[in-house]
C-alpha cells in the first residue's frame, strides 16, 4: 500500500510539473503569453540561441508550430536553426501552410527528403505539393524509391481529393486469417504502421469486404475467424471524391477511418479523422472568405497574392457600383425637384443588400452540406419567398411610417414601403436562385454569387423607389 501510494504521489508530481509549465507559456485562453513570445524573440536577436532552444523545448509540438506562426517571416529560419532538434515531422505537420511552404523551401532537397520520410503519405504530399515543380523534382530524387512512389501516385491524384488527403499507411489482411492469426501477424510483422484503429479486411482481389475494430480483436477469443467478427457495411471513398464530400460523410455516418477504393474497387488507403477535422475546418471558413471576395484570408499569406486576389474583386464591385450608379442617373431630374429621394434611396438598397447576403449565406451552406438538393429546390425557394415576404411587410411598414412622421409626407411613406417591401422579395430570390443556378452549371456558388446578389440588390432597389416616386407624381 505504502509503494501504490509513494507511485501516486510520483504520479501526481509529474502531473502537476506538466501543469506549471504549461500555465507558465499559456494564458488562459492557451495561447502562448506575450511574455514567452518576448523572451525568445530577445534571445534570437542576441543570438542565444541554446537559451531559445531552452524556451522552446518544453513546448507541445503544436505549440511550436503556432510560434512560427506568431514570428516574423526573417525571424522563422534564424528559430528553425536554432531548434533544430525540436523540428520533428509532428511540428512540420501541424505548420500552417503558407509557414511550412516558405521554411520549407529554405531548407536543402536533402533535409527536405529526410523530413517527408518520416511523416505519413499524406502529411508528406501536403508538405511537397506547394514546392515549385522543379524543387519538387529535387526532393523527389532524394527519396527512397518506395517513398517516392507512393508521393508521386498521391501527386498524380487531383488537388483536394480522397487520392491526395488518403494515407498509404493501413493494415489489410485477407478474410481466411483467425482473430489469432491477425493477433500474431499484427506482433510479428514490422513494417505495420504505428496508429491505427481498425483493420481493413480484403478478397483476394484485394477489395474490401468488411472492417475489424481493435477492440473487437481483443476482446474475441482466437479461434473465431475474421468473417464472423467483421463489420461488412462499411462507407468506402472514391479515390477521385472531393474532399468536402468526404469530410460530409465522416460527419453524417460517425466515421473513424474509413477505406479509399480505386475504380476498379480495390484498397488503396484510408483517410482518418484527424485528417477530416483539418478539411471541416477549411471548407467552413473557405466559402464565407469567398463571398466576400477576400481569398484564403489567410494572415501568413503572402501580401502582394492578397492584394491581387482582395483588388480582383474589388474591381468587380467598381463595375457593378457603376451600374447602379446609371440607374441613379435615369432619375436625376426627379432627386433633383426632391432632394429627399437622395437621402432615404440609400435605405431600400442597403437593407436589400443585407437580406440577399442573409439568404445567400444559408443557401450555400445549404448547398455545401447537401441539405439543398435538386429534391427539395422547390420547397427552399418557396420558404424564402415567405420569410422575404414576410421581412419586407414588417421593414416597409417600420420605414414607411417613420418617414410619414418625420417628413410628414404619407405618400412618401408609403414610396418607400412598397420599394422596401419589392427589393426584400428580390433579395430574397435571387440570393437563392443565384447559387442554385450557378451550382446546377458546376460552378462554385460561394466565388460568384455575391456579385450577382449585390447588383440586383442595389439596382433593383435605385429602380423601384425612384421609380414609384415618378409614378406617384412625387417628383
Amino acid at each position: 500500500m505504502a509503494a501504490e501510494h509513494l507511485e501516486d504521489e510520483q504520479v501526481h508530481s509529474v502531473i502537476a510539473e506538466e501543469t506549471s509549465q504549461e500555465n507558465e507559456h499559456h494564458d488562459e485562453d492557451n495561447r502562448l503569453k506575450p511574455e514567452f513570445l518576448r523572451a525568445v524573440r530577445e534571445a534570437l536577436d542576441e543570438e542565444d540561441f541554446e537559451r531559445v532552444y531552452d524556451l522552446v523545448e518544453p513546448l507541445h509540438p503544436a505549440d511550436i508550430a503556432d510560434l512560427f506562426e506568431l514570428f516574423d517571416e526573417d525571424q522563422r529560419l534564424d528559430l528553425a536553426r536554432a531548434i533544430r532538434d525540436l523540428m520533428g515531422v509532428e511540428v512540420i505537420a501541424e505548420l500552417n501552410d503558407w509557414v511550412r511552404e516558405a521554411l520549407i523551401e529554405g531548407l536543402p532537397a536533402d533535409v527536405v527528403a529526410d523530413i517527408a520520410e518520416q511523416l505519413d503519405t499524406d502529411d508528406a504530399v501536403a508538405m511537397i505539393e506547394d514546392l515549385d515543380r522543379e524543387d519538387q523534382q529535387a526532393v523527389l530524387a532524394e527519396l527512397d524509391p518506395e517513398d517516392r512512389a507512393a508521393i508521386e501516385a498521391a501527386l498524380a491524384y487531383p488537388d483536394e481529393s480522397a487520392g491526395r488527403l488518403m494515407s498509404r499507411d493501413f493494415v489489410a489482411v485477407p478474410e481466411s486469417m483467425s482473430v489469432g492469426d491477425l493477433i500474431d501477424f499484427l506482433r510479428e510483422q514490422r513494417h505495420l504502421p504505428t496508429d491505427f484503429w481498425e483493420v481493413f479486411i480484403v478478397d483476394a482481389m484485394h477489395k474490401p469486404v468488411g472492417t475489424c475494430a481493435l477492440s473487437w480483436i481483443l476482446r474475441t477469443p482466437r479461434s473465431i475467424p475474421l468473417s464472423d467478427v467483421m463489420k461488412r457495411e462499411q462507407t468506402l471513398i472514391p479515390v477521385m471524391m472531393d474532399q468536402e464530400e468526404v469530410a460530409l460523410r465522416f460527419q453524417k455516418y460517425a466515421l473513424i477511418s474509413a477505406a479509399v477504393v480505386d475504380e476498379a474497387g480495390r484498397l488503396v488507403g484510408q483517410i482518418t479523422v484527424d485528417d477530416i477535422v483539418h478539411i471541416i475546418q477549411e471548407e467552413a471558413g473557405e466559402d464565407a472568405l469567398l463571398l466576400s471576395g477576400a481569398g484564403d484570408g489567410d494572415i501568413n499569406e503572402p501580401i502582394l497574392l492578397t492584394v491581387r486576389t482582395r483588388l480582383m474583386w474589388l474591381v468587380i464591385n467598381l463595375g457593378t457600383a457603376m451600374i447602379a450608379a446609371s440607374v441613379v442617373g435615369l432619375f436625376q431630374g426627379a432627386i433633383a425637384r426632391l432632394a429627399l429621394l437622395a437621402v432615404l434611396m440609400p435605405i431600400v438598397s442597403g437593407m436589400g443588400g443585407n437580406a440577399g447576403t442573409q439568404t445567400l449565406a444559408v443557401a450555400v451552406r445549404a448547398l455545401a452540406t447537401n441539405q439543398l438538393t435538386s429534391s427539395n429546390t422547390r420547397r427552399m425557394i418557396l420558404r424564402e419567398f415567405r420569410i422575404a415576404l414576410t421581412n419586407g411587410l414588417a421593414l416597409g411598414t417600420l420605414i414607411g411610417t417613420g418617414t410619414a412622421i418625420i417628413f410628414g409626407m404619407p405618400m412618401l411613406g408609403l414610396v418607400i414601403a412598397m420599394a422596401m417591401l419589392i427589393n426584400n422579395l428580390v433579395a430574397g430570390l435571387v440570393g437563392i436562385l443565384v447559387p442554385v443556378t450557378l451550382d446546377r452549371f458546376d460552378i462554385d456558388p460561394a466565388v460568384s454569387s455575391a456579385v450577382f446578389v449585390t447588383t440586383a440588390t442595389d439596382t433593383m432597389g435605385f429602380f423601384s423607389f425612384l421609380g414609384l416616386a415618378v409614378l406617384m407624381g412625387l417628383a
